[in-house]
């Protein structure tokens, strides 16, 4: 059974003063809870051999307000919130869907924390109601109906600061609709260019990083210049943040821009599985990897595939879709990466490595789902 979409509306907000100060004591007291309570489950371990649930941690909540008072401020649901994410953080490690719980930061550039319910979004007046801070101006640009689930309050090192409601309309999933080879593209991924089809097409890699390393340079400079402590090194350190974040959200709008354009023209999206972790290892690749944001373009072809009825097909990490002849497949043992062309020993075709690498994903993604016969390999060396 399918179970509803829910869908996050980002807005950006605009509190008073009193009302940062509010939402900065919000966020510096979730970050104390969960780092305790982080600390308490490890310890509970280590001396007890006893795992502590969040519920086990929210009973403890009345005492440590006891000891410290200016808990008492914070909304305590979104305590409770913080206790849900630390049990969310353990069960994701053992799933091995992510690293051991780390203890957060208070220098890390986004900080938040989450107001679960009891908060209003008044869409005809621009404005959004918080328990514990109030009423505070929010620029609404898109309207929504549905049922209110759990919103996140942010603030930047830029200065900005939003919130994400968590809305549930009440729609089912789209089913998957059905797909063939005509229907399906395949696409491979690279740092000359960006994307390259199975199709032929070309994305250039736009470089938004590289593009602005001078003028990061001198800025960084500058920090480096000024006094610690002092209010021009904070300003001259807001600066540098403030281009971190333009290159983010230039690469985060290419990045969607694309990957819509490939969701809604195909029924199926073939794409290769990289280990982009273990990539990144590579010094000389790795803040041109970093750059070119792999992980977040798939991870939005998934997620807009669930939500509009389309197909993501991967291929393993190790299949050689670049080496392999996509007309005889025939594989060239010794193609290496500076070689951007190559001809085939058995059919003589020549092939443009990232084109040629596109095809053979969608073949072996196809071929999996038993949409096309095999694949005659050969074996010419």
């Amino acid at each position: 059974m399918l179970s509803n979409m829910l869908k996050a509306y980002k807005y950006r907000m605009y509190p008073t003063t009193e009302q940062v100060k509010q939402i900065w004591q919000h966020i510096g007291t979730c970050r104390f809870l969960y780092n305790w309570s982080l600390e308490q489950k490890i310890k509970a371990y280590q001396s007890e051999n006893k795992s502590l649930n969040m519920y086990d941690l929210n009973m403890m909540i009345p005492e440590l307000k006891k000891q410290f008072e200016w808990m008492g401020d914070t909304n305590s649901q979104s305590l409770q919130a913080v206790n849900r994410n630390v049990e969310t953080a353990f069960k994701n490690f053992f799933r091995r869907k992510a690293d051991f719980p780390k203890f957060k930061s208070k220098k890390n550039p986004v900080q938040s924390f989450q107001v679960p319910q009891h908060y209003e979004v008044l869409q005809g007046d621009n404005k959004v109601k918080l328990p514990k801070i109030g009423i505070v101006k929010t620029i609404l640009h898109r309207t929504f109906v549905g049922l209110l689930k759990t919103a996140t309050v942010s603030a930047t090192n830029t200065g900005k600061y939003y919130i994400s409601v968590l809305v549930d309309d009440g729609l089912k999933k789209p089913e998957p609709a059905p797909f063939n080879s005509k229907t399906t593209i395949g696409i491979d991924v690279g740092l000359t260019s960006f994307l390259v089809t199975s199709t032929g097409d070309k994305v250039d890699n736009p470089r938004y990083l590289k593009n602005s390393l001078a003028r990061l340079k001198h800025l960084q400079q500058l920090v480096a210049r000024k006094v610690k402590g002092s209010n021009n090194r904070k300003k001259a350190i807001c600066k540098v943040a403030i281009l971190h974040e333009q290159i983010a959200n230039q690469r985060s709008d290419f990045l969607h821009q694309h990957s819509y354009k490939y969701v809604s023209e195909n029924q199926a999206i073939a794409v290769e599985t990289l280990n982009i972790t273990g990539m990144l290892k590579n010094h000389c690749l790795a803040r041109s990897i970093s750059d070119v944001g792999w992980s977040e373009f798939f991870r939005q072809l998934e997620y807009k595939c669930n939500n509009f009825g389309k197909t993501i097909l991967k291929i393993g990490r190790f299949e050689p879709s670049s080496k392999m002849c996509s007309i005889c497949g025939t594989i060239n043992h010794d193609l290496v990466l500076k070689d951007r062309a190559w001809t085939c020993e058995s059919c003589s075709t020549t092939h443009d490595r990232d084109i040629n690498a596109a095809i053979n994903i969608k073949k072996m993604a196809l071929q999996e789902q038993n949409l096309l016969p095999s694949f005659r390999v050969g074996t010419t060396r």
